[in-house]
C-alpha cells in the first residue's frame, strides 16, 4: 500500500506518575496532527573472525520511538502522557493590562480587581502609566505619585496626586470553575506515567495500524512563536506489557 497524509494518533492513559493504575482513563487525541514518524530500531551485533567482514550477526537491544507534532494544545497532553496526574477543577491564570482609571476627589483612591469567572486574587503582576507607559513602583502603604499598595484582596491605592489618570493592571487569580489544572510536583524517579497508543492512516481504501500497549513520553515542547501558530512536539518510547507484548502493526 502507499499513504498519504498522516492520520490520527491517540493515546489513553494507564499509569499516574506514581504508579498507580488508572480504573477509567480518559483517551487523548493529538489533535490537527502536523506530522508523525514511528522509528523502530535494533542493536547489530556482529561477530568477526581473522577475515574483514563478519560472519554471524545477531540482534541486540531494540527500540521503538513515535515522535508527533501537533497544532491543538490539549491539557491531558500535558497532564495525563507526561505528567501523569489527574486533572482538578478550576482556573489558574493572569490577567493582563486591564484597563481602569483612578478615583477622583474625593477619595480613597483605590480600584478592586474583580478576577474572571468569580476569581479570587492571588497576586499582583505590576501596574502601568496607560498615557506614558511607565511601571509604577509597588510599596507597602502611603503610595507617593507614580507608586501603589495592594493588598492580599486585591485592592490597589494610589497617590491623591494621580487621581483621575488610567492605568494597566496585571495580577494574577484563580477560580473554581471554568477549567481544569494540573499540579506539577517532584516526584520521586522511577515511577513514570505510561499510556497506550494508537495510530492510524489510511489512503484509497488501503489502512496502516500501529498500537502500541504501554508507551512512556520523554519529551514534551510547546514552541511557542510570536508570528506562527504552536506545533508542539510529541515523543514516546514503548516498552513491554505485563504479557510480554508490545502491540500490533496491521495492514488491511
Amino acid at each position: 500500500m502507499i499513504n498519504f497524509g498522516v492520520g490520527k494518533l491517540i493515546a489513553v492513559p494507564t499509569h499516574l506518575a506514581d504508579g498507580t493504575a488508572i480504573a477509567t482513563p480518559t483517551p487523548v487525541i493529538l489533535g490537527t496532527m502536523q506530522d508523525v514518524s514511528v522509528d523502530l530500531s535494533v542493536e547489530m551485533k556482529t561477530l568477526y573472525g581473522s577475515k574483514r567482514y563478519p560472519i554471524a550477526a545477531g540482534q541486540g537491544k531494540g527500540k521503538i520511538e513515535v515522535k508527533g507534532k501537533y497544532a491543538e494544545i490539549d491539557g491531558g497532553i500535558l497532564g495525563s502522557l507526561f505528567f501523569g496526574k489527574a486533572a482538578s477543577a478550576g482556573v489558574k491564570a493572569a490577567v493582563f493590562d486591564a484597563p481602569a482609571t483612578i478615583p477622583a476627589t474625593p477619595g480613597p483612591y483605590t480600584l478592586t480587581v474583580v478576577p474572571p469567572n468569580s476569581g479570587t486574587f492571588v497576586a499582583d503582576l505590576g501596574v502601568i502609566d496607560a498615557t506614558t507607559g511607565v511601571q509604577l513602583t509597588r510599596v507597602a502603604t502611603a503610595p507617593a505619585t507614580g507608586q501603589y499598595a495592594v493588598t492580599n484582596a486585591g485592592v490597589y491605592t494610589f497617590a491623591s496626586a494621580d487621581q483621575g489618570k488610567g492605568v494597566r493592571q496585571s495580577y494574577e487569580y484563580s477560580a473554581t470553575a471554568g477549567g481544569q489544572f494540573w499540579t506539577i510536583t517532584n516526584e520521586v524517579m522511577g515511577y513514570t506515567p505510561a499510556f497506550t497508543l494508537l495510530l492510524q492512516s489510511g489512503y484509497q481504501g488501503k489502512n496502516l495500524v500501529l498500537k502500541l500497549n504501554r508507551c512512556v513520553s520523554g519529551k514534551l515542547a510547546l514552541p511557542l512563536k510570536a508570528d506562527d501558530f504552536t506545533i508542539g512536539d510529541f515523543d514516546a518510547e514503548a516498552f513491554a506489557d505485563p504479557a510480554g507484548d508490545l502491540g500490533y502493526i496491521c495492514l488491511f
